[in-house]
């Protein structure tokens, strides 16, 4: 077990966990947490089903089946990217008042400068809203450690454990040396009597009361957890940093002799004695932290007596996006070390539909049809389709976040626009989008949806949708008229026929289903190559 193995930081975290005695993996893919799941999906465990993996419809239906692992006794791990966790975000928060039995732990894989996302949320503003402990490693054994570790502390307190990490660590690889594995959790059928699940409001003020109680606690095991650490020095710079930050400060000093007092936070909540112990120490304050200033408000507001704090708030480091070595060294007035400009040859490569892709034809389709509509709007969503946004198509108006395209299209027919137009993939119709045409069903909206079903998860790499075969029959299950269902072939010779079917439907005053339904052309390649293979 003293053996390293080179793993990305998703895959460290994904290893820890099946090594912690994990019963389950949930998750719904997103960029930059997929490969966690997929590692165990590939894992022995994975693949003999001595660890349940799979792909949920969403991050709250991943979430709440945790829960119910949990609820047996058998420790669950949850993953998703940092805007999945608003999705997932009432049964996080009641899961800290209902607390766990078999451990919990949840990760978010926020992304700043928005590689791949429509936002920069820090999830530890979630952690602390929830009340729950927050671990945040910087490198990928420190990963897999903390994920153990999140695992005794989540089954110690009782309560679900948030790991938050960041795109450059989950997608950057390292040698990490295993532990022994640890057997899964008995199961073990709580008591008929514990309400402790049962979240009535007389029950829930008591779990709520008692969740409090447990907040020294949950500092006090953060102070003494060792993966804080605390390093004074004579010096007159006070610097407290996180995560993969810590790692950029490090670079800054290759014999790793750092001139400053330190405070690595690691496990927050932040413990307080410590944050005071470094400020008496220090003349000013530099916080180096990956995301929103979280913790440099917090100082502002607990420690605002008089010495400088220094941080993204104040210019010190950039507000938004990515820190990296350079702009630590600059924050600390150390020499610019920043690269030579990107050469104006290398010409910006912005994302494209691939050729072949059945979306292509789709939105040829849609944009003959609304050639001579002025007035028409398309909604549209979250996936490779947001791509219609780029030239040649120019063919949608909104992408905002999963699922609604066909909300925002219901809201906009309210609003006298016509035609309606909303634009979503398989996936994210029974992610979220699903609960929007239920509603325009019982308000028998004017709109015009399209379900573009390409058969997979295409942007996250093709994992499997959970529509897959049977959008028809959902959108006739939750009251589409069947007269008004249409599954059509997007290749270039129907595109005229597809044309026509929407033309049509922008006439009908009610609810419309247009589902182009052809495989997307990665996934298709990659099954033909395994088959010649």
């Amino acid at each position: 077990m003293d053996k390293q193995i080179m793993l990305l930081g998703d895959e460290a975290l994904a290893q820890a966990a099946i090594d912690s005695g994990i019963s389950g993996v949930y998750s719904y893919p997103g960029t930059p947490s997929t490969e966690i799941t997929e590692y165990i999906m590939n894992s022995p465990e994975g693949k003999s089903g001595e660890v349940r993996t799979g792909w949920a419809s969403n991050e709250k239906t991943a979430l709440e089946a945790a829960l119910g692992m949990s609820y047996a006794g058998k420790r669950a791990l949850v993953c998703m990217k940092h805007v999945g966790l608003n999705v997932a975000a009432d049964p996080f928060m009641n899961s800290a008042i209902t607390g766990v039995k078999g451990g919990i732990v949840i990760v978010s894989a926020d992304d700043p400068s928005m590689h791949s996302s429509q936002n920069e949320q820090d999830s530890r503003y979630y952690g602390n809203f929830a009340m729950i402990p927050i671990i945040e490693p910087s490198n990928q054994q420190e990963v897999y450690e903390m994920v153990r570790y999140g695992y005794d502390l989540s089954e110690q307190v009782g309560l679900p454990v948030l790991l938050r990490i960041t795109t450059r660590l989950a997608h950057s690889r390292a040698g990490v040396v295993r532990k022994e594995k640890r057997e899964q959790n008995e199961l073990k059928i709580p008591p008929k009597d514990d309400r402790s699940f049962i979240l009535l409001p007389a029950i829930a003020k008591r779990r709520y009361i008692s969740q409090l109680e447990k907040q020294p606690e949950l500092e006090k095991q953060a102070r003494e957890s060792g993966f804080n650490k605390l390093t004074i020095k004579d010096a007159k710079l006070g610097i407290i940093t996180t995560g993969i930050a810590y790692n950029y400060l490090m670079e800054n000093f290759p014999d790793r002799n750092i001139p400053h007092s330190v405070f690595k936070v690691v496990q927050y909540p932040i413990p307080v004695d410590d944050v005071m112990q470094l400020y008496a120490h220090s003349e000013e304050i530099l916080v180096i932290e990956e995301g929103y200033p979280f913790i440099e408000s917090s100082l502002r507001g607990m420690l605002n007596m008089g010495k400088k704090i220094k941080g993204r708030l104040d210019g010190t480091l950039p507000r938004i996006g990515e820190l990296n070595p350079n702009v630590v060294a600059k924050a600390l007035d150390m020499p610019d070390t920043r690269g030579a400009d990107i050469p104006k040859l290398v010409a910006p490569r912005p994302p494209a539909l691939c050729n072949g892709c059945p979306h292509v034809y789709s939105y040829e389709a849609l944009n003959k049809a609304l050639a001579q509509l002025p007035n028409s709007r398309v909604f549209a969503d979250i996936g490779c389709y947001t791509l219609g946004a780029l030239p040649p198509f120019n063919a949608i108006n909104t992408t905002v976040d999963m699922g609604a395209s066909i909300t925002m299209a219901k809201g906009a027919s309210e609003a006298g626009i016509h035609p309606a137009v909303a634009v979503i993939g398989d996936s994210t119709f029974t992610h979220s989008g699903v609960t929007g045409l239920i509603d325009c069903v019982r308000d028998n909206n004017n709109v015009t949806i399209m379900i573009l079903d390409n058969e997979t998860t295409a942007m996250t790499g093709g994992q499997d949708s959970a529509a897959t075969g049977r959008i028809e029959n959902i959108c006739r299950g939750v009251g589409v008229d069947k007269d008004h269902i249409f599954v059509v072939n997007p290749i270039p010779r129907e595109v005229d026929k597809i044309s026509e079917i929407l033309l049509k439907e922008f006439e009908y005053k009610g609810v419309s289903v247009i589902i182009p339904q052809r495989e997307c052309i990665q996934t298709a390649r990659k099954s033909a190559k395994q088959k010649k293979d």
